[in-house]
């Protein structure tokens, strides 16, 4: 896979190390980002993306390499939770938040978690766990120019 149908780097925050390795092992068995950096704890994921004041306005994030592209953050996990990540986020400037795409990766299934993600229309919903297919609906809208690669076909 061409380097430029890659996205640079994909966040990966969740206090759930199983579900932070299953997450990374399937976006890296794909191809579909140059770099995986994962957080379990969303305080210091945001700071690493964003600075403690959430002040992004420069064309690179505030950790080291590229300012990711696409970040999955969980809704609930101790500590600053996904909602209040969310909050931070819509904080930023338009820029930074144009820049990076972010989507909420839970198990949550409940109306009342929906909604309070739908109160932010650029945040995508997606229930846990990551699969090939989401993988396939969230980079057909937001990122046309990464391709998975096609599925090796099954015995049978």
């Amino acid at each position: 896979m061409a380097p430029s149908s890659r996205l640079r780097k994909i966040v990966l925050i969740d206090d759930n190390e199983t579900t932070n390795f299953l997450n990374e092992r399937l976006i890296k068995r794909l191809g579909v980002a140059e770099e995986v950096q994962v957080f379990a704890d969303a305080s210091e994921g945001f700071r690493y993306l964003w600075g403690s004041t959430g002040c992004a306005t420069s064309t690179a994030g505030a950790g080291p390499g590229p300012e990711p592209e696409l970040v999955f953050v969980d809704l609930r996990m101790p500590g600053l939770d996904g909602v209040e990540f969310l909050e931070l986020y819509r904080n930023l400037t338009p820029e930074a938040r144009v820049r990076t795409k972010l989507a909420v990766l839970t198990t949550s299934m409940l109306p009342t978690d929906r909604a309070r993600v739908a109160a932010y229309p650029d945040v995508e919903y997606l229930v846990k766990p990551l699969s090939r297919e989401k993988l396939e609906r969230l980079f057909a809208e937001h990122f046309p120019h990464v391709q998975l690669p096609v599925p090796a076909p099954t015995a049978g």
